[in-house]
């Protein structure tokens, strides 16, 4: 399976057939700094991913008005 990662852009292939938080696990990223994607929509942290897929990891980014 491919993860796409982002700041900086790069991609890195994983084992698939489990779910995402523990491919997340694996990599040292905590699931609440991240948006995943596979291909058009936002997947949870408890769906499985299989040796086909591509996901996307964007950085969730917060912020406001002062």
């Amino acid at each position: 399976m491919k993860v796409i990662l982002r700041n900086p852009r790069r991609e890195i292939e994983v084992a698939g057939g489990r779910r995402v938080k523990d491919v997340l696990r694996e990599l040292h990223i905590l699931p609440e700094t991240v948006l995943v994607i596979r291909g058009d929509e936002l997947i949870t942290a408890d769906q499985v991913v299989r040796d086909g897929d591509t996901i996307e990891l964007r950085p969730v980014m917060s912020g406001g008005a002062r």
